[in-house]
């Protein structure tokens, strides 16, 4: 099986490619950054995902699974994570050899919490991801977005590397934890390599985090 995964420079998106390498699955990554993945059924592909143009053609994709995302209030998190997303899945999804697409959103495409452009840009992924399940039905292919809570990666090091803030961050969870980027690899592997029969939805994997309801009453 060949998959086309956007943001594989690091991440999750370099987690859920060394999963497939692992699976014994060809993989095309996509990053505007170089990558450092060594492996001989790997082959990478700087581009630019905004640009359409930019992106390689690749034959006998069976899955596509976006990635590639950036955050920061100065980045271009409609561009990068929006249209970024909508080019790689309009280019190699809709044939007949396709599997599976999965485009990693986040909850707060649902809670509207963290930047607003960043917010704005996954919740348009979550969307847009229900239009991909309508539109590759007749290939009898899925869809689903995947939406992780707080994960340990490289865009969150401002908060983790504040003890204060790390503290209270991952306390909003349940489970008093964040993901790693191996498990959210785990997640997009299933939806996008296992299951046959979800589609339209929207993975969410925040370690209980919606839940939390601060509940506070008098203790008399």
């Amino acid at each position: 099986m060949l998959a086309v995964i956007s943001g594989t420079s690091r991440g999750i998106g370099k987690a859920i490619a060394e999963k497939f390498l692992r699976e014994n699955h060809e993989v095309v990554g996509l990053d505007i950054c170089p990558s450092s993945i060594e492996d001989g059924r790997y082959t990478h592909v700087q581009c630019d995902v905004r640009d359409e143009k930019s992106l390689p053609d690749v034959k006998d994709v069976s899955v596509v699974i976006t990635s590639a995302g950036v955050q920061l209030p100065d980045e271009d998190a409609i561009g990068v994570n929006l249209i970024g997303t909508i080019n790689v899945v309009e280019k190699y999804a809709f044939h007949k050899g396709v599997k599976a697409v999965v485009t990693i959103a986040s909850a707060s495409g649902s809670t509207g919490s963290e930047f607003p452009r960043y917010a704005a840009s996954k919740g348009g992924v979550i969307a847009y991801t229900k239009n991909v399940a309508l539109r590759l039905a007749p290939y009898k292919a899925t869809a689903n977005s995947l939406s992780p809570g707080g994960v340990y990666t490289e865009s969150n090091n401002p908060v983790l590397r504040n003890p204060k803030l790390r503290k209270e961050a991952i306390g909003e969870s349940l489970l008093n934890k964040w993901a790693t980027t191996e498990e959210i690899a785990d997640f997009a592997y299933f939806l996008a390599a296992i299951n046959k029969s979800m589609t339209g939805q929207d993975v969410l994997v925040d370690n209980g985090e919606a839940l939390k309801s601060n509940f506070v009453w008098t203790k008399e």
